[in-house]
């Protein structure tokens, strides 16, 4: 699904990341863990075209990320982080804009299936008539999730989401998106995180190194009212 190769990442002549690898599989639940200025965020921007890479290649499904195809291939990905930018006065507005986008025009979305959303995010209804500067941190966070799964998107690149959250919207966000069909990339200090997650991987020394296999604990990831 997404494979960085033998890739070189600076920043003002810092090395953070040197000549290193990593793969992940469709349905991933991947955590990148290391201490502060390591390059945790560095790569997470890397793999959406916002930081260069120095060397190496960086591939989506084995198309290679590059300056002509950037755009279609953020159109498939969502990129989420701890202060996310909604880019619309009202929070109705932020959660439709791409469907006014060239992209998603073809999509079309249900009263019935937003509100079904926002509740199992635990956010009620009202938010969506409330100015998008007025909402907290962790709302903001919760809503650019409810618009990437409203287009669908199966590969959220995630730092710090939960670092606003509540235990119980926290709950909420992991169950959405600990889901099979899911693939994660993500930066986390969250113990709660970090323990679902299916793969665990450290920077050290400018490398990529993976410990851990199989999360030690069990999300319950049946939307209210199927059977688990």
């Amino acid at each position: 699904m997404i494979r960085f190769e033998n890739i070189t990442l600076k920043i003002q002549q810092q090395t953070l990341l040197d000549e290193t690898s990593l793969h992940l599989k469709p349905g991933d639940k991947l955590v990148l863990r290391g201490p502060s200025g390591c390059g945790k965020s560095s790569l997470l921007k890397a793999a959406v075209g916002a930081l260069p890479i120095n060397s190496g290649r960086i591939l989506f499904d084995g198309i290679e990320l590059n300056a002509q195809n950037v755009a279609d291939i953020r159109s498939r990905v969502s990129f989420i982080g701890q202060e996310p930018v909604l880019g619309a006065e009202r929070v109705l507005e932020a959660l439709m804009l791409p469907f006014r986008y060239k992209a998603h025009r073809s999509r079309t979305v249900t009263g019935k299936q937003i509100a079904e959303l926002l509740e199992r995010l635990r956010l009620s209804t009202d938010i969506l008539d409330k100015p998008s500067a007025r909402i907290s941190g962790g709302e903001k966070q919760r809503i650019a999730i409810a618009r990437a799964l409203l287009l669908d998107k199966s590969i959220f690149i995630a730092d710090e989401i939960t670092s606003a959250l509540d235990p119980e919207s926290k709950e909420a966000v992991m169950a959405e998106l600990f889901r099979p069909g899911i693939t994660v990339l993500s930066v986390s200090h969250d113990p709660d995180w970090t323990e679902a997650c299916t793969r665990r991987i450290k920077i050290e020394n400018h490398r990529l190194v993976e410990s851990g296999a199989e999360p030690q604990t069990t999300l319950n990831t049946a939307v209210p009212g199927e059977v688990s």
